[in-house]
């Protein structure tokens, strides 16, 4: 079905806001008959069928599709375990019959996949996701996005060749009182940002360990050396496997996980790419049960332009899974006031008073409180293991959908999800050296010590 002309325009005027210096340069004739029309019916498979998928992606799928005309038809998952399970609850969920699918290769090679949900482990996402726009595929891309910069690089290059739409997993930009915050921001009532202080703690021993299901798995059960796509080869593991955020390079853990939810509101409120620099401490201070990665982390982010010091700002994130006094907060602090997300307000907290306005012959400047919360109450998800069905979610799969049909750019698009890659690369390499990291933009590389890491 040949798509309308006004959506031609709508998808080069996207394409080229986001990425300028990159050309659309295969999109043809023939591309444009494989766009779904709003009678058509998108199909659409499951690369991953975890914890995430199974309690997060799938449940805001489903609650959209009928009304969206989505069809889950196949589950690719190189567990046979899971692929198995996956196809039997989709088909009973949905009264279809949904295949099981033994890996990529056999996916892509189907004629009626036109979409798919990707949630495998965090160094898979970039290279499954390259994988499905290369396929022609239209991708739900779980976050991060990439914590390497290759992959990063790779990935928002094979998207922005091919054309194909692509949604991160960064739920927060399609919630609406984050975009309540967003346009408020915009409108210059909040006044600069000069500092803003983000926390995610927990005290939960089994946080991403899978005490239960790690003796299942078995290497002839699943293809490890597929699960490790590029890395280098090193024996079974199934903890590796199934508790990856464990591990380096599987994952980072706190960074990976937590970081970059929070950071990209920080980009999107502010419009700024990345960090100017990052330090970081942290380590292993209580669950010494063979994890690498650590139970503890304070990062600080330097953000602004280089020649202006006057309008830059630091970002205090410290996250822990040891204590969970604290929770989770979002505090965005100007000279007025402050925006606290966790509350969904705006009060002059902080603000500069009277008494000391007067000392400096200046006026007051308080901001006026008001509540950013919209009718519908909104519950930030706190498990990135399952999400818990939070609505945030199934608004994120929702604006996916809408952008399939109509070839507009996502909330969380790939420029969105390689912007959070920046910052998550450098809080790594900033972990990983003990040394203040920042970043080449004409190379688009991290730098340690003023060497490329």
């Amino acid at each position: 079905m040949k798509a309308p002309e006004s959506n031609r325009r709508d998808f080069l005027k996207t394409a080229s806001a986001a990425a300028a210096s990159v050309a659309v340069t295969n999109w043809t004739a023939a591309s444009y008959a494989q766009i779904a029309g709003s009678n058509d019916r998108v199909r659409t498979a499951i690369v991953g069928c975890g914890d995430r998928m199974k309690q997060a992606l799938v449940p805001a799928f489903l609650s959209h599709a009928k009304a969206q005309n989505f069809q889950f038809v196949a589950v690719s998952d190189i567990w046979n375990m899971r692929r198995d399970q996956g196809a039997a609850m989709l088909t009973t969920k949905t009264g279809n019959k949904v295949d099981a699918v033994r890996n990529n290769d056999e996916l892509y090679a189907r004629k009626d996949v036109d979409a798919v949900l990707i949630a495998t482990a965090d160094f898979q996402h970039a290279q499954h996701g390259i994988e499905a726009v290369n396929a022609g595929r239209d991708a739900y891309v779980e976050k991060p996005t990439a914590h390497t910069m290759e992959d990063a690089r790779n990935f928002r290059a094979a998207v922005h060749k091919t054309g194909k739409i692509v949604q991160v997993g960064t739920q927060r930009r399609s919630t609406p009182s984050y975009q309540k915050a967003y346009e408020y921001i915009k409108s210059g009532e909040f006044g600069d940002i000069v500092m803003v202080e983000m926390t995610w703690n927990v005290n939960q021993p089994g946080r991403w360990r899978r005490p239960d299901v790690v003796p299942l798995l078995k290497e002839e059960d699943t293809d490890w050396k597929r699960y490790q796509l590029n890395l280098p080869k090193v024996p079974f593991d199934a903890r590796k496997y199934l508790e990856f955020r464990l591990f380096w390079p599987y994952s980072s853990g706190l960074p990976d996980q937590w970081l970059v939810h929070q950071i990209d509101t920080v980009h999107w409120f502010t419009g700024l790419p990345h960090p100017r620099s990052v330090v970081a401490n942290g380590g292993i201070y209580a669950w010494r049960d063979g994890r690498v990665n650590w139970d503890t982390l304070t990062a600080v982010f330097d953000y602004g332009p280089l020649d202006d010091l006057t309008k830059g700002f630091q970002v205090s994130y410290s996250t822990r899974q040891t204590n969970e006094a604290g929770g989770v907060k979002e505090l965005y602090y100007s000279k007025g006031g402050m925006l606290d997300m966790d509350k969904q307000e705006v009060t002059p907290t902080g603000g500069l008073t009277a008494k000391y306005a007067k000392e400096m012959n200046m006026q007051p400047d308080l901001l006026k409180p008001f509540s950013l919360a919209t009718a519908k109450a909104e519950k930030v998800s706190t498990d990135a293991n399952t999400g818990g069905g939070d609505p945030q979610t199934g608004a994120n799969m929702l604006n996916w959908m809408e952008c399939v049909r109509s070839r507009k750019t996502p909330n969380a698009s790939i420029e969105a999800g390689y912007s959070h890659s920046i910052a998550l690369c450098m809080c790594i390499a900033a972990m990983q050296t003990g040394t203040r990291v920042t970043f080449d933009d004409k190379t688009q590389r991290v730098m340690a010590g003023g060497k490329y890491v």
